[in-house]
């Protein structure tokens, strides 16, 4: 096993703290990587928040170079810049996987923390941590003149609104609705923008229109205003969910359009939905969660051609803590990123 060092909790502390991790040797596919930057997910603060013991160390988003390469590594070399993932492997074999949709492997993939590894059993440790190593086959070359801290959020935030977007043909002339404008909202905004949709924000507040225009959209839709409501009824071709929230899904599939689409992929927990919301007119419910391995290096290749990356607060990574309290508060515009070089 090889050391490193990174923020966790082993056993039942509430705060995350300095540890000594291990990393395992590495295997012929394996490369090592030095870990610089790494996104704070709302899912790192559920998998604090809900800890019942044992190890957990979170991050899965992130940046940095390769240090070492195993001798069956032909992708990469030391020294490339490189970003990995919530996904760190998957079965290879399954129809999903064969498909290129690893994130829907039927074994389950192999989550970059918290998650089983496929070959000795062990949990896996995130990347809040100064190493990590993979297989190869599940990182990416990070493309030139991106940002790699505005980069890393991409890897999680960014796949999860591009999958729905990409998948459903969204480019010129088609109508982009966006609710919700925080980690996910504002990428799915600059992608939608960035495809060529018309791209509205959907928005409970008004004071969000200039951020919002800053970021591309043409219009905002404020959802607690009833006639603004009424106005766009039917109006939208996609609209793309982000609220974290358990939320009422009606009054948003009342502003997709004929045989269009609503893709929830804000809250994962379960919903209610009136049949006539989707009867009248013909409208779909979807959703999507991260990505494959060719949808995820497509999307990197889209961003570095339209400059895509993430609005982000970059914070050392010893201010992890703070972080989680200000996210929990959604005090953040638009993702914290942990810069891990403190850590050195």
């Amino acid at each position: 096993m090889r050391e490193t060092v990174g923020w966790g909790v082993d056993g039942e502390a509430a705060v995350l703290r300095r540890l000594r991790l291990e990393r395992r040797d590495l295997r012929p596919d394996d490369i090592a990587i030095r870990v610089d930057y790494c996104g704070v997910c709302h899912t790192d603060v559920h998998s604090l928040d809900a800890h019942a013991g044992g190890l957990l160390v979170p991050g899965h988003e992130f940046t940095g170079v390769v240090t070492e390469a195993g001798p069956e590594v032909t992708r990469f070399a030391v020294g490339d810049s490189v970003a990995v993932g919530n996904i760190v492997d998957s079965c290879g074999e399954c129809v999903m996987c064969e498909a290129g949709q690893e994130n829907f492997c039927r074994e389950f993939p192999t989550l970059t923390y918290g998650g089983t590894d496929r070959r000795d059993g062990s949990t896996t440790a995130g990347a809040y941590a100064r190493e990590y190593v993979v297989r190869e086959r599940f990182a990416y070359r990070l493309p030139a003149g991106l940002d790699p801290a505005g980069a890393a959020p991409l890897l999680c935030a960014g796949i999860t609104v591009w999958e729905p977007l990409h998948s459903l043909g969204v480019g010129p002339g088609t109508r982009v609705a966006v609710a919700g404008l925080g980690g996910l909202g504002h990428l799915a905004v600059k992608f939608a923008v960035a495809l060529g949709a018309e791209t509205t924000v959907i928005s409970r507040s008004a004071g969000k229109a200039e951020d919002a225009r800053k970021l591309g959209a043409q219009d905002v839709v404020v959802s607690t205003d009833p006639d603004q409501l009424a106005a766009a009824r039917d109006r939208f071709d996609v609209v793309v969910d982000t609220i974290s929230a358990p939320h009422d899904l009606g009054p948003y599939l009342g502003i997709v359009a004929m045989d269009g689409t609503l893709s929830q992929v804000g809250h994962l927990g379960p919903v209610t939905v009136r049949t006539m919301d989707l009867l009248v007119g013909r409208k779909k419910l979807t959703s999507a969660g991260s990505g494959g391995v060719p949808a995820t290096a497509a999307m990197l290749a889209f961003c570095a051609e339209h400059g895509v990356t993430a609005d982000v607060e970059v914070l050392p990574s010893a201010r992890v803590n703070e972080a989680f309290d200000r996210l929990r508060r959604n005090d953040v515009r638009y993702r914290f990123v942990l810069d891990l070089a403190d850590l050195a």
